[in-house]
């Protein structure tokens, strides 16, 4: 099955950026969707971002919607999220998540392979 793994999470003042990165196995469909969500402590797992297989359409939460960015490189199985102005209220464990469609999905419930998250943390 799909492998995932996170990297680039630590510690930024408020305001600072961070880069996050997912890469996946070489086992990884051909036509799939990935998917960023986090969770704070004490909160559910939420929705970050999205992007469809082709890399052409991304969607975001309202709460991260112009200060994030996803991107995907598909020949190196990667994709990543630039965060920038980051705020105490992003604190959160990041997940990187794949299915296979060709639409972008905003659920984790639609999501069929996970990483095992990575921490970010944004002082005041």
């Amino acid at each position: 099955q799909v492998q995932l793994v996170e990297s680039g999470g630590g510690l930024v003042q408020a305001g600072g950026s961070l880069r996050l990165s997912c890469a996946a196995s070489k086992r990884t469909f051909s036509r799939y969707a990935m998917g960023w969500f986090r969770q704070a402590q004490g909160k559910e797992r939420e929705f970050v971002a999205t992007i469809t297989w082709s890399g052409r359409t991304a969607y975001y939460a309202d709460s991260v919607k112009g200060r994030f960015t996803l991107s995907r490189d598909g020949a190196k199985n990667t994709v990543d999220l630039q965060m920038n102005s980051l705020k105490p209220e992003d604190t959160a464990v990041y997940y990187c998540a794949a299915r296979q469609g060709v639409s972008y999905y905003v659920s984790l419930a639609e999501y069929d392979y996970w990483g095992q998250g990575t921490q970010v943390t944004v002082s005041s």
